[in-house]
């Protein structure tokens, strides 16, 4: 497998652009490489392989050094997600409270693992390290909705009135 990143010429104009944004947004800050990274991903839902050498030579950093850090932090997409994103807690509340029979119902139910996205692109699964929400342990989150007290049939439920919205739209 080659894990030499893709060239920047290899990028489509709006995906440059938002790099370019971001890079413009925080590149006179001191120490941006963090708020870079966070800025191409709420951009773009992701990091593209082809940005690490843009984002390396506009501040004036290693191509490793920018790798390292993508990779390092499970928050940062290598990849698009789905167009929805499940993440499910991960803290000591949430397991408590069952939070493992959570994960592999999802996992069973969605057909993939974390960090995967579905066959048909519409949900991505990840696990999140505290969402806030103790007191309604397991938690999880789709896009920017949070859900409390998540059993299996809550999971599903909430699973199909996404999946549903999809087939209205």
């Amino acid at each position: 497998m080659n894990t030499t990143p893709a060239r920047p010429e290899l990028l489509d104009a709006h995906t440059r652009e938002q790099i370019d944004l971001a890079l413009a947004q925080y590149q006179s800050q001191p120490g941006p490489l963090l708020q870079v990274l966070h800025a191409v991903q709420h951009r773009l839902r992701y990091i593209p392989d082809a940005a690490i050498p843009i984002i390396a030579t506009a501040l004036n950093l290693s191509r490793a050094e920018v790798h390292g850090v993508v990779t390092f932090y499970h928050y940062f997409r290598r990849h698009p997600p789905g167009e929805h994103i499940v993440q499910i807690c991960q803290a000591e509340s949430c397991k408590a409270m069952r939070g493992d029979e959570l994960n592999a119902h999802a996992k069973q139910r969605l057909k993939v693992s974390f960090h995967q996205t579905t066959a048909d692109g519409q949900f991505t699964l990840e696990p999140v390290y505290c969402l806030g929400n103790c007191a309604n342990s397991p938690a999880l989150m789709i896009d920017t909705e949070l859900h409390g007290r998540v059993d299996a049939e809550k999971f599903d439920a909430l699973i199909a009135a996404k999946s549903a919205a999809k087939e209205h739209d």
